[in-house]
């Protein structure tokens, strides 16, 4: 078997297409810039086509580029287990995540320390976004695995149900509606609203569930953080709707009260998300089953005992 190509040529061709331009992928990969517009031209060149689109200083992925990149990915992801096997290396990898805010503040860093801890020779690069930006960074292969809230459309990306979650409507216990017991969905909109922005996994469930609704809402302000939308409905700016997991020891405290909300669906799954075709990694499966393991026997996400992997 002839074969033409190289790993350095694969890792360059990788990196330009995640940064879309040659510098960048260069000071990534620690090569001078002419060495790495002269490794993609050469890789170009023996096959006689291009990878990319150019546009200005930006190079896009055209759609041999795009049907090549999963492969180029999957083959270096292998190649460097083969490295480690042949070092008799025991660490399991890099790992790159990225996860939706309720799951990245609440569950993933806690499941990243425990995965550390048992592999302290690891490295795993957490990005906490909303669920379109996670999604995203899924599609370009920024990152290796999704943990997301929301629903997953793009065809070239797989999703894996985890556990069930559910959000919940809340008010501080000044509000009104605190013990007012079942409330329509009439009543509730009559209320200001707490909301995350567009684009989350949150907001997207609670549009989901008034899509048939038509009276409309007042949404009062709209916020990126979880943490945020808690403390401005604790100062009585109107009721907020996010997971339970996230609202827990508010309930608990009584700092925040749940409102009835007989007319509204508002459960959801978390997933795993990644690129059809992604290798599974050593480090990959292995933080797989530390989540797996985590909510073993659970129904939901607010019952897992956190305390367990502290």
């Amino acid at each position: 078997m002839n074969i033409k190509y190289t790993l350095r040529q694969l890792a360059v061709f990788a990196e330009i297409a995640r940064c879309e331009n040659v510098s960048r992928a260069a000071g990534i990969l620690n090569l001078s810039q002419s060495a790495t517009s002269a490794a993609l031209a050469e890789f170009e060149r023996q096959y006689g086509c291009e990878f990319f689109d150019r546009i200005g200083k930006r190079l896009r992925l055209n759609d041999r580029g795009r049907e090549l990149l999963p492969r180029a990915i999957e083959l270096l992801d292998r190649a460097a287990e083969i490295e480690s096997l042949l070092r008799n290396d025991s660490a399991p990898g890099n790992l790159r995540i990225g996860a939706t805010l309720t799951i990245g503040n609440y569950l993933a860093t806690l499941i990243v320390a425990d995965f550390l801890r048992s592999h302290p020779d690891a490295h795993v690069q957490l990005q906490v976004h909303n669920t379109a930006t996670v999604l995203a960074a899924v599609a370009r292969h920024d990152i290796d695995l999704g943990m997301i809230e929301g629903v997953c459309r793009d065809p070239e990306l797989e999703a894996e149900p985890w556990i069930e979650d559910e959000l919940v409507v809340f008010c501080a216990p000044s509000h009104p509606l605190a013990a007012a017991g079942p409330v329509s969905l009439e009543a509730l909109s009559k209320q200001s609203w707490i909301l995350r922005e567009k684009g989350s996994g949150t907001r997207e469930t609670l549009e989901q569930a008034l899509r048939h609704w038509q009276g409309g809402f007042d949404t009062r302000l709209e916020l990126e953080h979880t943490e945020a939308v808690k403390r401005a409905v604790e100062c009585g700016l109107g009721l907020g709707c996010i997971s339970r997991l996230a609202l827990r020891d508010a309930f608990r405290r009584g700092s925040l009260v749940p409102v009835e909300t007989p007319e509204l669906d508002l459960r959801r799954q978390f997933q795993f998300v990644w690129h059809r075709g992604k290798h599974h990694s050593r480090a990959m499966r292995l933080f797989l089953e530390r989540c797996r393991g985590l909510t073993a026997g659970v129904r939901r996400s607010d019952e897992i005992r956190i305390p367990l992997i502290l």
